[in-house]
């Protein structure tokens, strides 16, 4: 198996590379931030960070604030070993001839 193998397909997109680097060094992180932080609309966040979600990688919390909604995210200790990996991979590509 070669290096590129190695790769994980779920963090090819710009935006899930984005959101799981920001869950990485953050402990919850709400919508609006992590939508400002990537520059991205509400359903392009809504759409990949539940693709992160279906593989476990980040945990999605909807709750109540007053009345109001609000979603956080998370990354999973799978997903920090997962992207983690995904890093060291890459790194491994980048060093090679």
């Amino acid at each position: 198996m070669g290096i590129i193998d190695k790769l994980n397909k779920d963090f090819e997109s710009r935006v899930r590379l984005g959101i799981m680097s920001i869950l990485m060094v953050n402990d919850w992180v709400d919508f609006t931030e992590m939508k400002t932080l990537l520059n991205i609309t509400d359903g392009n966040l809504a759409s990949h960070s539940s693709a992160l979600e279906k593989g476990t990688y980040i945990e999605i919390k909807k709750e109540f604030v007053g009345k109001k909604p609000k979603t956080s995210y998370r990354v999973t200790n799978l997903g920090r070993a997962s992207f983690v990996s995904h890093l060291n991979s890459l790194e491994k590509l980048f060093k090679t001839k």
